[in-house]
């Protein structure tokens, strides 16, 4: 593909993102009763997946407590997880990239961002070989050595890099903010997603992570279709204020500050109809991931 052909494709492709729902997304307008209808799916996150020891073992975990997904981590044994989904049934909807921590985007060494290619790539191709239609990546981290504009600059030339393997295996790389100082309001991280003009980069929207910004269902609204998979994760905005910030995360599901039956109103209005992935503490045992996947569904059906 040259880059005349590159640049109209991807061109078309963000007109695409900004007309019409993407793959896993319904027309608002046709669903009158949304509420009733939802088709999103339970899953977990394979680094909130405490019970079991081998792969194995926590898928079968997983399926037990009602579960129908697992987002894996990248890098692990390809033929294992193949092994454990093929026997469970369980889908696996997204890869979440394990390196991307270590070797950031943003880094200023050009031998890290390269490393960090490297593993978004690996990311890439273990969510085609899982059958996956998305990849979570943090694409870098403000720090008081990586400015803010540093960090946007640096990281957009390498996400592009990748785009066109994802475009030939049809999976998302979906960009994630987990309190790294970046992408800090939902403007901004729609502006950051729509200039790149491809529709295989997206925004993964985490519910807890989102809470001390704002109110995550105004990010919803706002990000829209852009919005590739969601985490749900609890939030206490009591417990971060007398007890520090990431004290927030200690309450259990549905007993924090989220608004849920908003949250899942602004869902429907943007037509989601993909993945509910549980990113919360509690799933260190079968009763705890049944009692997740429990609360898990009534806020579905809020």
């Amino acid at each position: 593909m040259n880059r005349r052909q590159f640049t109209k494709k991807t061109l078309l492709g963000s007109a695409f993102l900004s007309s019409i729902p993407l793959t896993g997304f319904s027309n608002p307008a046709q669903d009158i009763n949304m509420a009733n209808k939802r088709k999103i799916k339970k899953g977990i996150m394979w680094a909130t997946l405490r019970a079991g020891d081998t792969i194995e073992e926590k898928f079968m975990a997983a399926k037990q407590a009602g579960l129908d997904g697992i987002e894996m981590m990248s890098h692990l044994d390809r033929d294992e997880v193949l092994a454990a989904r093929d026997k469970t049934g369980l889908e696996i909807p997204s890869v979440c990239g394990s390196l991307h921590g270590r070797y950031p985007l943003s880094d200023p060494d050009p031998a890290v961002r390269k490393q960090g290619v490297d593993a978004l790539r690996h990311t890439i191709e273990d969510a085609g070989i899982y059958g996956a239609d998305t990849v979570l990546l943090v694409p870098g981290r403000v720090t008081n050595e990586v400015s803010y504009d540093q960090c946007w600059n640096r990281s957009i030339p390498e996400i592009r890099k990748v785009i066109t393997l994802a475009e030939r295996l049809n999976i998302s790389i979906a960009i994630e903010n987990v309190w790294n100082n970046f992408l800090l309001s939902p403007l901004e991280a729609a502006h950051y997603v729509d200039q790149f003009n491809s529709p295989f980069v997206r925004f993964y929207f985490d519910v807890g992570n989102i809470r001390v910004y704002g109110w995550p269902e105004q990010w919803i609204n706002i990000l829209s279709n852009r919005i590739a998979k969601v985490h749900i994760k609890e939030y206490s905005m009591q417990l971060a204020e007398s007890q520090g910030r990431r004290a927030g995360f200690g309450v259990d599901l549905m007993d924090g500050d989220i608004d849920w039956p908003e949250v899942m109103n602004s869902l429907d209005n943007i037509g989601y109809s993909d993945w509910a992935i549980l990113e919360q503490p509690g799933g260190d045992t079968l009763e705890g991931l049944t009692d997740l996947s429990t609360r898990l569904g009534k806020i579905l059906e809020a």
